[in-house]
């Protein structure tokens, strides 16, 4: 899973060690001089939740370990529709007759990062061993891990395992244990079996989740293994510098890797395939700077000190006309503007086990009928959404562009309606007390801000009062992992290309800490997906989500908020550059021209010129 944060929101650098290098150099400029060196640079909003791979489920931890550690199979960079393919594997997996055993060869020559954690500092050959290692740790509750649910009750044996991490502390379990269905053959070559039917086990494959780790960085680093990653991927990590920056640097065993030379119509003629057989990583460096408000983010794209930037809602009409193209101050600069429709869901959640909001289906109904989708659509993001009505987003297998969900508001007499149903006429409880709620947030930015006040002034129009809680996306994480919140704003980006990966965030198996945050535990529902997730797209298949995205509505523990649509504007300097809908370690095809970048960040920013763009 990936989560995000509600509204997209971002993050401010370290004042004192920003007003230091401005000062040292005299200028604008927040980097020091890279000299020979090819930088990609880019903006996060705070620091990743941490870098290990079993318990990175947001999108930004994600996208940053996806560079350091590569999984068995990838996403073709250029392709479209999105097509897995090998990465540490040799080929796809080999797959019996029943669907039950997957064997996968894996690539020769593949070492690990080098690290102190290896005799001499020299990474070692990656094995199939490493393999079942990074899996049982996946499974052992110890570790925090964050995609159990990926792989629950589908390896035979593996379940067992988990169950004794939950009797012993990461220190008593025995990795070298065997768990039945998960083996090396031998050193290159890996085999899986499964209690049932799992077409998405190579989906999982491809998920950071299970790349490969080295055994002896996590004992080498013990607790502090979250902020030393030692993976096999075209970047290492150089430098961490909290609240302040993260930089990756090219690793210089990476393994043979090219440039795609085939993408989709379109691609040779947009530039793509000019760096078709380039030896990969091409920049040498990636610097992550923390920047936690929005503007800041901004003024940094502006004076050419990122390389690409969303477009926020406050800014948005500086870069894009009503007729949705650049304006133009920034054609006149040569950026280029990318509109991308995003596989993803942005969702108010009920706390399930919450004795007021979760134990009142008609209160979430009433809830639901009073969230004006639309109203955010138009006023906080531009336009730049599709209204969701289920959990299914546009171009995933399901999603039917005609079903109407019967609770989406905002219908004011309707919620006003429901809400005396469940026993709040006019939002004033049997005891005579005004209903209110706790609304929890994973970012102090003023959208996601904006966003929780409309989500107060939608339901103080029933008479429900709302108290906003604001927290640090690792706060929010840990409270939604934890079942501590009542209501919550989240969203979700498709981990693979399959309705499964949004269903199963109402799966009651996965409830928290599982991905299924709201712990919605509804038995028809659960018995439906059982069914559905092991077959292949086909009617019956479709009929099945059919019938589960009902059951989910009418029992309303989501308010379905958004789909969303991103515009990306890049700068004229860049080079082979696709949006991805995919997590995956997409920095290593990038390139900049880097001269073309210091001239114009020059004139940009030279004394008189005003704020770049």
């Amino acid at each position: 899973m990936r989560r995000r944060t509600a509204m997209r929101g971002a993050a401010v650098l370290c004042a004192g060690a920003l007003l230091a290098l401005w000062a040292s150099a005299c200028s604008n400029n927040p980097y020091e001089r890279p000299g020979h060196r090819k930088v990609w640079y880019t903006v996060i909003g705070e620091d990743p939740h941490g870098l290990d791979p079993v318990r990175a489920g947001d999108t930004l931890s994600g996208g940053i370990i996806a560079q350091i550690y590569d999984c068995l199979y990838e996403y073709h960079y250029l392709k479209r529709p999105y097509e897995l393919v090998p990465c540490l594997a040799e080929t796809m997996p080999q797959v019996s007759e029943d669907g039950l055993v997957y064997t996968i060869p894996l690539k020769r020559g593949v070492r690990f990062h080098d690290d102190p954690c290896f005799p001499g500092g020299k990474g070692r050959e990656v094995v199939a061993e490493d393999v079942v290692y990074a899996i049982k740790r996946l499974a052992d509750k110890n570790n925090q891990p964050r995609g159990w649910w990926l792989l629950e009750g589908k390896v035979v044996g593996l379940d067992a395992f988990h169950e004794e991490s939950l009797e012993a502390d990461e220190r008593a379990m025995d990795y070298g244990r065997p768990v039945e269905g998960l083996r090396a053959i031998d050193s290159h070559s890996l085999e899986i079996r499964l209690t049932e039917p799992y077409p998405q086990l190579k989906y999982a494959l491809g998920m950071t989740y299970t790349a490969p780790v080295a055994r002896e960085a996590v004992e080498f680093y013990g607790e502090d293994f979250v902020n030393h990653p030692v993976g096999t991927g075209a970047f290492r990590l150089k430098e961490w510098s909290k609240r302040w920056r993260l930089i990756l640097e090219r690793n210089p065993t990476y393994r043979q890797d090219d440039y795609p030379h085939e993408g989709e119509p379109g691609d040779r003629e947009a530039g793509l395939l000019d760096a078709a057989g380039t030896r990969l990583p091409i920049v040498d460096e990636v610097h992550y700077t923390i920047v936690r408000e929005s503007q800041p983010m901004w003024l940094y794209f502006k004076q050419g000190y990122r390389d690409t930037s969303g477009v926020s809602k406050d800014n948005f009409a500086e870069a894009v006309t009503t007729a949705r193209t650049l304006t133009p101050g920034f054609v006149r600069k040569g950026v280029r503007l990318i509109k991308t429709s995003e596989m993803d869901v942005y969702y108010v959640g009920f706390n399930m086990k919450d004795p007021v909001v979760g134990a009142n289906k008609a209160l979430r109904q009433a809830m639901s009928l009073a969230y004006d989708t639309e109203w955010r659509i138009e006023h906080m993001m531009n336009g730049r959404a599709i209204s969701a009505q289920s959990p299914i987003p546009p171009g995933m297998f399901g999603y039917d562009p005609e079903f109407r969900n019967p609770y989406k508001g905002p219908d004011a007499e309707a919620a006003a309606r429901k809400l005396t149903e469940a026993g709040f006429p006019g939002g004033t409880g049997p005891d005579g007390r005004p209903l209110q709620v706790s609304y929890d947030i994973g970012s102090a930015d003023p959208a996601a801000r904006q966003n929780a006040l409309a989500f107060a002034e939608d339901m103080a129009r029933i008479g429900i009062r709302v108290e906003i809680i604001t927290n640090t996306w690792s706060e929010f994480l840990d409270k939604l992992q934890n079942g501590r919140t009542q209501v919550f704003n989240v969203g979700w980006v498709l981990d693979y290309p399959d309705p499964e990966n949004f269903l199963q965030l109402l799966y009651g198996p996965n409830k928290a800490p599982g991905p299924n945050g709201t712990s919605y535990d509804n038995p028809e529902f659960n018995e439906l997906f059982d069914r559905m997730k092991t077959m292949h797209d086909g009617p019956e298949r479709y009929a099945l989500v059919r019938r589960m995205v009902e059951i989910v509505c009418e029992d309303a523990p989501w308010v379905p908020s958004v789909h969303a649509l991103s515009y990306i504007l890049v700068h004229q300097w860049v080079r082979n550059y696709k949006p991805h809908g995919m997590t995956g370690s997409f920095l290593k095809y990038v390139d900049v021209d880097v001269s073309l970048r210091d001239r114009l960040r020059l004139e940009w920013n030279r004394p008189g010129a005003g704020e770049g763009l």
